[in-house]
This record gives C-alpha cells, sequence and structure tokens, in this order.
C-alpha cells in the first residue's frame, strides 16, 4: 500500500486574508451587441481572486477545506478530468494549508502518457495522480471504487468532481452577495453546478441567476437536476431565481468550434481581456447572443462571472 503524507493543517485562515482580492472586482466594458440593445455588461471578475486559486474554485473549497481541518482530516481524494482546474486548485489549496492530495483522474491510458501542463502543475504542488478507467471513474462513490482507493492510499476526505457538494454551495452564496444591487441578471459557466447552486441562494429577491452549461450530455436537464438536489441539500430546497440555457456548450466539455474561437478572438481583441476557452468563452459567447436575439431588457445590467483564465 502506498500511503500519503501530510504536514497537519492548523485553522485555515480567513479566505479574505488568503485571498486578498476578495471580493472580487466588478468591471464595466462597453460592448456593442449589449450597448445596441441599451444594457449594460459587467464582469465579476473572479479569476484575480489569487493566482493560485483563481474563479469560483476557491468558493467551492474553502468550506470543505474547513470542515476536513475541523475533523482533524489530513489527506483530501478528490476527481477530475486531466486539464481540471478543480484538480489544479485543490493541488495549490494542498500546498498552501497542509493537505496532501490525491487526484483521481479519468482515464488510465492517460497514465503511461507524458504529464501534461495541467496535471503537470497539480504534481509540481505535490498532489498524488492515480489515473482511473472510464468506467470506474463514472462510480466514484461505489464501495468498491473507494476500498480500492483507501487500499492504496489509506485515509482520506473526499472531495467531490468540481468541487460541488452541498458545503461547496453554500460557499457560493457569498459570490451571490456580493452582487446585490449591482445586476438585474448573473450569470455563470457551468460544468458540476455547484456554483450556481450557491449564486442563486445568494442573489436579491428580484435578481436572476443564469447558468450556461458548458457539457453536452444531458445538460441542461441533468444538470437542472443536480443544482436542485444540491439547493435541496445545501439549503432545504430551491432558492432563488434561475436557469439554464444548454445551447452554448459547443460540443461539449472542452469541445471548440470556429465561431466560438473566433468569437474568443474577437473578444479579446476588442477588450484586451484573456478570455479562458473551456468555461469563460462559451459563457459570454452565450450571453452576446441571448443580447442580439433580444433576451435582455434594455435599460438592465447583465454581469457575468469571470471564473478562470486561460
Amino acid at each position: 500500500m502506498s500511503g500519503v503524507t501530510s504536514t497537519a493543517p492548523g485553522p485555515l485562515p480567513d479566505p479574505h486574508a488568503l485571498c486578498p482580492r476578495l471580493p472580487s472586482p466588478l468591471q464595466e466594458i462597453e460592448d456593442e451587441p449589449f450597448a445596441r440593445r441599451g444594457v449594460r455588461l459587467l464582469l465579476k471578475r473572479d479569476d484575480l481572486i489569487h493566482p493560485d486559486l483563481a474563479g469560483n474554485k476557491w468558493r467551492k473549497l474553502a468550506p470543505n477545506l474547513r470542515a476536513a481541518a475541523a475533523a482533524g482530516d489530513r489527506a483530501l481524494l478528490t476527481f477530475g478530468g486531466a486539464y481540471s482546474n478543480h484538480l489544479r486548485a485543490t493541488a495549490a489549496a494542498g500546498r498552501l494549508l497542509g493537505f496532501a492530495t490525491i487526484g483521481v483522474v479519468r482515464g488510465d491510458e492517460l497514465a503511461d502518457a507524458p504529464l501534461n501542463w495541467s496535471l503537470a502543475r497539480c504534481a509540481a504542488d505535490g498532489m498524488q495522480l492515480y489515473f482511473l478507467d472510464r468506467a470506474r471513474y463514472r462510480r466514484p462513490g461505489a464501495p468498491d471504487v473507494l476500498a480500492a482507493l483507501h487500499d492504496r492510499f489509506g485515509a482520506f476526505r473526499v472531495i467531490p468532481e468540481g468541487g460541488s457538494n452541498a458545503l461547496a454551495a453554500q460557499g457560493c452564496t457569498e459570490l451571490g452577495r456580493e452582487l446585490h444591487g449591482a445586476a438585474d441578471t448573473v450569470a455563470v459557466a457551468c460544468g458540476t453546478g455547484g456554483t450556481l447552486a450557491g449564486l442563486a441562494a445568494g442573489l436579491a429577491p428580484g435578481q436572476r441567476a443564469l447558468g450556461v452549461p458548458v457539457l453536452k450530455g444531458g445538460a441542461p436537464h441533468f444538470l437542472q437536476e443536480t443544482v436542485g438536489e444540491l439547493q435541496r441539500a445545501a439549503f432545504g430546497g430551491r432558492s432563488g431565481d434561475w436557469r439554464l440555457d444548454g445551447r452554448f456548450h459547443c460540443g461539449g466539455y472542452a469541445r471548440r468550434t470556429p465561431e466560438l474561437d473566433a468569437f474568443a478572438d474577437a473578444f479579446e481583441d476588442r477588450h484586451g481581456l484573456p478570455v479562458e476557452r473551456i468555461y469563460v468563452a462559451k459563457l459570454l459567447y452565450g450571453l452576446t447572443t441571448l443580447a442580439e436575439e433580444g433576451a435582455f431588457s434594455p435599460g438592465s445590467t447583465v454581469a457575468a462571472v469571470i471564473t478562470g483564465t486561460p
């Protein structure tokens, strides 16, 4: 058996101390498709809160890490794909806070290949990587899968793929509260649904949350159920005014089309801002399409949560 070791983490620092750019800044930009319809566009720059814990990942991780520290857990095990932002954030949090980290990566065919830049970053931050075949990866909570992982790594606390659970949803309510009075519609790209679940719960009455799924299979109907389940676990029932628009996945997770790339390149050129392609480009592409369709009332304000950088 190969175990994991770590230094014993003490009490976690306040998120605002570890991530001094919380609350994250709001940036207004003049973008022609929105301006033509009389709609203001704001960017909620969660990508700026920390160089290694950018985006919504820290908001979801922080309450899980506090719970782990309070329970005396010293190792964290979580799941993700080969380019998972969540894996990188968990590895960085482990390095910063003294947790051992284990990343279970989808696809055992990757085990003998050179690490890509994302997994290499995880390894550099001390994360042990374990490649799991896709059939077992789809059953992360199955007793036989967990038993095999415990046999290999010893004791650990499981954080789900994408970091989305009830604690994560509760952590993301702060994102909604930071946007009180700032926008009529607040939009976020969705992978596992935890950020949308908490964001919607944290918004003020009269504000709406919009989720733009970046996965093709089962979205938005599957994600609708997932967000509902997260809200029931975190808040006891549906919370806030939210909906999903599943038209902008561009073929599925990490898939891109020439139209999406052209849009993102043009947005970068117009505003001098980097546009991350897996989540942010699809969010902005979707919002631009909706603006051109007249989905937002003249005089209204739309805020896009920027959850990551290239």
